[in-house]
């Protein structure tokens, strides 16, 4: 047998193959987990840096309502008021709304409160039986002997609806109808200049006729706000014009990066209070689901 042909049969010529070929492999397995690692890493800095812009615009979104409050004053009411501000990472738009001109679940008289379950499709004695027990669950009024609950105080407008939720006789579409009418931020009264058209419709009163003149009369820019009130008939006695401190904000963000272009929404209440050592004052902020446009 010649040298050439044990060098090709001998068996440690194989294992130094199989040797090489496993680091080969293994260099390769290495590589490619260096490079996911750094591309996730890359990823999760771009995601992070996505999230630092559109929590930056919308800081600024509050920033933007706060001073439309603070230079609109009593000249222009806050009704779906609207601004868009660009800046450099994306563009973001503001929407305010008094919520002054809501029903004030924690201060509304039951007379008010009873009026606006009337107006949801409450029959009068349930929407009188409810209001009475919203205003024991304040815990600043004396509970009846049927009262077996002690009083449960309200931190959120989302709280406060839940509470009402669970009065006995009340209805899951008369509490989504009166939703959008009420607060916790606002007072006794509703501001006459800025409540909306579903809660002047369901103050004491107030019928389809005096609704519409009413309406029609507030659209004229000079509407004085007496005028206003006494057209509303003995409704007026639940109506007030006053400063507008607090508003609801609705906030949308989107970055300017097509690659990124990612959508941000919030929801907040803010008040602009006289002689404060704050700018603005944030009362309620609720973040809402992100959208990512590929």
């Amino acid at each position: 047998m010649t040298t050439d042909t044990i060098t090709r049969t001998d068996p440690r010529r194989g294992a130094v193959l199989m040797a090489v070929l496993w680091s080969i492999s293994l260099l390769a397995a290495l590589a490619m987990a260096a490079s996911v690692t750094f591309r996730g890493f890359a990823g999760v800095m771009s995601v992070d840096r996505n999230r630092v812009e559109r929590d930056a615009l919308i800081t600024a979104g509050l920033e933007v309502a706060a001073g439309v409050m603070l230079d609109l004053g009593k000249t222009t009411p806050l009704i779906d008021l609207e601004r868009t501000v660009a800046l450099s990472t994306g563009a973001v738009n503001v929407r305010l709304n008094d919520e002054g001109g809501r029903i004030d679940i924690a201060k509304a008289p039951a007379e008010l409160l009873a009026a606006m379950l009337r107006s949801a499709g409450a029959p009068p004695a349930t929407a009188e039986s409810v209001a009475k027990t919203i205003i024991e669950q304040r815990g600043n009024a004396p509970r009846s002997a049927s009262a077996q609950r002690p009083p449960v105080l309200a931190t959120t407008h989302q709280q406060a609806l839940a509470n009402i939720g669970q009065i006995a006789g009340m209805r899951a579409q008369w509490l989504a109808a009166i939703a959008p009418l009420t607060t916790i931020y606002g007072s006794e009264t509703v501001n006459v200049l800025t409540a909306p058209r579903g809660v002047i419709a369901a103050l004491p009163g107030v019928d389809a006729n005096r609704l519409e003149a009413f309406l029609a009369e507030r659209r004229v820019a000079s509407s004085d706000p007496t005028r206003l009130a006494q057209m509303l008939g003995p409704a007026q006695a639940y109506v007030s014009a006053k400063p507008q401190r607090i508003a609801a904000v609705e906030l949308r963000a989107t970055l300017t990066e097509r690659r990124n272009n990612n959508i941000a929404s919030a929801r907040a209440v803010i008040a602009v209070l006289p002689q404060d050592s704050e700018p603005y004052r944030v009362l309620m902020f609720t973040p809402v689901r992100t959208v990512a446009l590929h």
